[in-house]
């Protein structure tokens, strides 16, 4: 069974920092690209970070240099460094796998507000 957990999801103001978790199991989880994505009310949803199986890294220009990509092999984690946070960031993150298929976790809601 695989599952994509996600946590560290919460309420923080704006210029605050995150950290978001997505632990993974019923994968080889080293062979897979992980990425983030959000959607927030009334949008697509859209690309925040990639890392791949090599750690190359990709970011959406929205959060380029405010947020930071990594992962765990060992752990079965990738993870969501977001600093500098602003409102526009608010939505729900979703964390993925993929290779042949794609699998996703149920989000996490990240919202920043005064």
């Amino acid at each position: 069974q695989v599952q994509l957990v996600e946590s560290g999801g919460g309420l923080v103001q704006p210029g605050g920092s995150l950290r978001l978790s997505c632990a993974a199991s019923g994968i080889i989880f080293s062979a897979y690209s992980m990425g983030w994505y959000r959607q927030a009310p009334g949008k697509q949803r859209e690309l925040v970070a990639t890392i791949t199986s090599t750690d190359s890294t990709n970011y959406a220009d929205s959060v380029k240099g405010r947020f930071t990509i990594s992962r765990d092999n060992a752990k079965n984690t990738v993870y969501l460094q977001m600093n500098s946070l602003k409102p526009e960031d608010t939505a729900v993150y979703y964390c993925s796998a993929k290779l042949v298929r794609d699998y996703w976790g149920q989000g996490t809601q990240v919202t920043v507000s005064s």
